[in-house]
């Protein structure tokens, strides 16, 4: 009996240890979104002290064990969270669950916050902090100067901003957008001094209609203004003269309250400070993918000139002046009117000498060229933008209007031949786009969209006396040869949608349809020596009209969750395309059904890291400028023409991407790879002979394979006060051309790695390194044309300040290149400057010295292809100046 005994006691031991007590419950947000990674704990009432914890999964969900002996009674749940508030309840039972709903935060808690001498880093959600006085030294001017020493953040050459590898979307001043992509404007411009912190937003997603319904993995900055900046008018101005005749000013005013923001600014110098570089549009590939349409592109120029591996200030020379006033008035709550308007004048010049060499199955070509160029363009752009940005309702729109208008002179010795260029430039277009967001009672949203655009561009170049009068003159003298070309153009693209927000997939429809109507004009002509004009040839003449008409449908699945973020885009479209050339008896229709699919997921593997995927197909039909049939002379040495039907190409990429932060030891890292592959149904046909190239589209089947992988590497080292920042990158990318009627395959493969530190030795002392080591491999049929070069730039800079009002910074680049067969190129450049503060008048005095070597002229190698350039170029040389600084 007590055998049996002992057995039942031992069994109903097991039993009570398998059925133990357990807490269960959900967190949510107040808006009822599940809260993931949330810290939840079961203590002790009387003495806080911790019995029990958990953290929550992707559905917000935990599950806590009670511990035997506990008295249920006596304790309490607790959830903390970065970013909300810290909430508790009392344990009343086993069976109820115990929820909450966090309110946010309004106070930051359990922000990241590294004290003392460390920088502050704080994150609250999807916003990552950093304190600009951290990072910034007494020789930053602008806050571009402070975002590149940002750990996670790199800055290109042309500006763009990528955080962690990732090209950001917008830049906001004070949460507005100011600028669109234009952010050069403000990098260059705000003082770093008006700003508090530069914040990374993840999974921007500005419209507020759209919010957690739809996916959105965008990365923005936000520059938040300190209070006192926003009290008053704020304003870097500087005046400059030097030797050899050099001008420097920069007059501004900005202002950054939260009713009305405004950068305006007048810029002017001769000293190789390209001003229309602050006029980049960073994300013109996603607009014009937003609006279906590309305005044609110029046809005509002066011939190709393979930009120097330089810094643009280190070989450019201008005469710019900018003229650029940005302002935003919030009219009332969430209403905005923005005007951005400019107006860029330039007079360039430019002297090279190029030595190109094409390796072809059964012969060299080599084109020996100087030109002596100069550049005059003048740029007015205008845009006038009304937003309103509800939580129910969206509306946006944008009108645009720009007119460029360029005039380009060139001496050019070409193999020997002598000839003179003038090529006018007159482009006008203007744009409306509108776009209103509703969202209904029952939670749905439409949208309604519209654009309409027209554009024109009348091109004609001039050149002479007598160039190839063998082939466009039948050998006989004459005084110039005539190209024009005007493609008039007309667009416009209209869609309704309609959008189901579900608790976890929102779907959307939309319809829509879009025409764009063009005519391309073009006349080759001879001005004889008795001023009479001709016709080139019987083919020198285009009158060519194109329509494509589109109507469209797309079904949409959005994921818009805390964990996984996933869009399923399912587009079909039928176009037709219509294109006719009485002159050649032309007249073709093609009409196509087009299924254009893409997948965008992105995972968060934990807090801070995720994993991106993306596959993207693709149909591409060609432009009015694959069609034409008459020849036009692009460039000095191109005369091309099209025979083919229309080209089609189908693309797939394919891309995945894992990136890692650890915000509380400032690392950051990220790996990508890319694969694309392009085919379509024409290949170019080139016949390259000693004087020209002709082209013509041939109808062949057509493919190219590129690969690319890189990776980036940040971190912080609070022991050495170093930002260590390195990539590496390897891209290959394969093709086919047909040169003199051989197909010949082409493989080219370009490896860069870079290494960067920035230090802060001490208050006084501040110094930074960048090394980028860049080869190139290509090859090709013809074993001649295989090729190797290597390319290493070296960048260093030290600032020393003795005093609060004394700065002195030296800094240095080297440039080297090697390919076998020619000798080394090795090319250093020196700046040097010094800066005094008299701070009773509130002005800097700086005296600068740039290139203070004298290197005046440069020496570039560059390889596409089966083509291989030895370019040469004179520099400005050593730029003596005195700077006047002061602030407003």
């Amino acid at each position: 009996m007590l055998k049996y005994i002992g057995l039942l006691i031992i069994a109903l031991l097991f039993s009570a240890h398998g059925f133990a007590q357990k807490v269960h419950g959900t967190v949510k947000d107040s808006t009822g979104k599940p809260v993931w990674f949330a810290t939840v704990s079961l203590k002790k009432k009387a003495t806080n002290a911790i019995v029990s914890y958990s953290i929550t999964d992707g559905n917000g969900a935990y599950t806590l064990v009670v511990p035997a002996g506990e008295i249920m009674d006596s304790l309490l749940v607790e959830v903390r969270c970065i970013g909300y508030k810290t909430s508790s309840k009392a344990v009343t039972g086993v069976q109820a669950p115990v929820d909450f709903n966090l309110g946010v935060s309004v106070n930051q808690l359990q922000s990241v916050v590294v004290k003392s001498s460390r920088p502050v880093l704080r994150i609250n959600g999807d916003t990552l902090n950093y304190k600009v006085s951290d990072f910034a030294n007494a020789q930053d001017r602008t806050i571009g100067d402070v975002i590149k020493k940002l750990p996670g953040i790199t800055v290109a050459t042309d500006g763009t901003i990528l955080y962690n590898n990732k090209a950001i979307s917008n830049l906001y001043i004070g949460g507005d957008n100011l600028l669109d992509d234009k952010y050069n404007i403000a990098t260059n411009t705000i003082p770093q001094g008006v700003v508090e912190k530069v914040q990374v937003i993840q999974n921007d997603q500005p419209v507020k209609v759209l919010q957690n319904k739809v996916m959105s993995d965008d990365v923005a900055l936000n520059l938040t203004i300190k209070k006192g900046a926003k009290l008053q008018v704020v304003g870097q101005e500087s005046i400059g003269a030097g030797l050899p005749g050099s001008y420097d000013v920069d007059l501004n005013a900005m202002m950054f309250k939260d009713k009305y923001k405004a950068i305006n600014y007048i810029k002017g110098n001769n000293t190789g400070d390209d001003l229309q570089q602050e006029l980049v549009a960073h994300n013109f590939t996603d607009y014009s993918q937003r609006i279906d349409n590309d305005v044609p592109a110029t046809v005509l120029s002066l011939g190709s000139v393979n930009e120097p591996a330089l810094s643009r200030d280190r070989y450019l020379f201008n005469q710019s002046g900018l003229i650029n006033l940005n302002n935003l008035v919030n009219l009332k709550k969430n209403v905005q009117l923005k005007i951005n308007a400019w107006y860029f004048h330039d007079t360039q010049k430019q002297d090279y000498s190029q030595l190109s060499t094409i390796f072809l199955p059964h012969d060299t070509v080599r084109y020996n060229e100087t030109q002596h160029n100069r550049f005059v363009p003048d740029i007015f752009h205008t845009q006038f933008t009304l937003n309103v940005n509800q939580d129910k309702y969206y509306l946006n729109d944008a009108l645009l209007m720009d007119e460029n208008r360029s005039a380009s002179y060139s001496n050019l010795n070409a193999n020997g031949a002598i000839v003179n260029q003038v090529f006018k430039d007159n482009a006008l277009n203007f744009s409306n786009e509108f776009n209103m967001i509703k969202s209904l009672k029952s939670n749905n949203v439409i949208q309604a969209y519209s654009y309409i655009s027209h554009s024109c561009e009348p091109e004609n170049r001039t050149i002479g006396p007598n160039y190839s009068d063998t082939i466009f003159n039948k050998s006989i003298p004459y005084n110039q040869l005539l190209q024009n070309v005007n493609v008039p153009a007309w667009y416009t693209n209209n869609y309704l949608s309609f959008k189901i927000p579900a608790n976890v997939v929102t779907q959307s429809y939309r319809t829509g349809f879009s025409v764009q109507s063009q005519t391309l004009t073009s006349n080759l002509d001879v001005l004889q020596n008795n001023n009479s004009v001709n016709a080139a040839s019987d083919s020198s003449m285009n009158h060519l009209n194109w329509t494509r008409k589109k109507l469209y449908a797309e079904a949409a699945y959005d994921l818009p969750g805390t964990i996984l973020k996933a869009n399923l885009t399912l587009p079909v479209s039928l176009q037709q395309i219509n294109y006719s050339d009485s002159l050649y008896a032309l007249n073709k229709h093609l009409s196509r059904l087009y299924f254009n699919p893409q997948l965008r997921i992105k995972y968060q593997t934990s807090l801070e890291n995720y994993i991106t995927l993306l596959y993207n197909y693709r149909n591409q039909t060609g432009t009015i400028e694959d069609l034409y049939h008459g020849y036009i002379l692009t460039d000095y040495r191109s005369l091309y023409a099209n025979t083919a039907n229309l080209t089609e190409t189908a693309n797939q990429t394919a891309a995945a991407g894992f990136n890692y932060r650890k915000a509380l030891t400032l690392f950051f890292a990220s790996l990508n790879v890319l694969y694309n592959h392009s085919a379509s149904n024409n290949i170019a046909s080139e016949v390259i002979t000693n004087t020209l190239q002709q082209r013509v589209m041939l109808p062949h089947p057509n493919s190219t394979n590129s690969w690319t992988v890189n990776g980036t590497a940040s971190k912080y080292s609070f022991a050495l006060k170093t930002t260590f920042s390195g990539g590496v990158q390897w891209q290959n990318s394969s093709s086919v051309q047909i040169q003199n009627n051989t197909l010949l395959p082409f493989n080219t493969t370009t490896e860069a790695a870079n290494v960067s530190a920035d230090t802060k030795v001490n208050d006084q002392v501040n110094f930074s390194y960048k090394a980028t080591l860049t080869q190139t491999d290509s090859h090709s049929a013809v074993e001649a044309s295989a090729f190797h070069i290597d390319q290493l730039l070296q960048q260093a800079a030290v600032n020393y300040n003795p005093s609060d009002d004394v700065l002195f910074k030296l800094s240095g680049e080297h440039y080297f290149t090697r390919q076998q067969g020619n000798p080394d190129l090795k090319y250093f450049f020196a700046d040097a400057s010094a800066k005094f503060r008299l701070n009773k008048f509130k002005t800097d005095v700086e005296l600068s010295a740039v290139n203070f070597l004298n290197v005046k002229n440069y020496r570039y190698l560059n390889l596409s292809a089966n083509t291989f350039t030895a370019s040469s170029y004179t520099l400005p040389g050593r730029i003596i100046l005195l700077k006047v600084m002061f602030n407003l």
